[in-house]
């Protein structure tokens, strides 16, 4: 079994980070383009989720990241 070195090597963050650009390129276009309010916390609630697991990978234990990977499927 491999070590992961870094949160970027994770398959939940890579595919957080998909859905953050899917997000994104879907709040490009149409009515969500132009309703600025609902486009921003769609986008800020998606890159929340890869940052949270990112902060919470950078802990030492076990404790901690769970309860980041908490506060990520919290801002799903």
């Amino acid at each position: 079994m491999s070590t992961i070195n870094s949160f970027e090597e994770l398959d939940i963050w890579k595919e957080a980070s998909e859905i953050a650009l899917n997000v994104y390129s879907i709040t490009s276009i149409g009515d969500l383009k132009r309703d600025h309010g609902l486009k921003d916390q769609l986008q800020r609630a998606v890159v929340s989720i890869s940052n949270n697991i990112a902060e919470g990978f950078e802990y030492d234990n076990n404790k901690d990241f769970i309860k980041y990977l908490r506060y990520a499927k919290g801002s799903a």
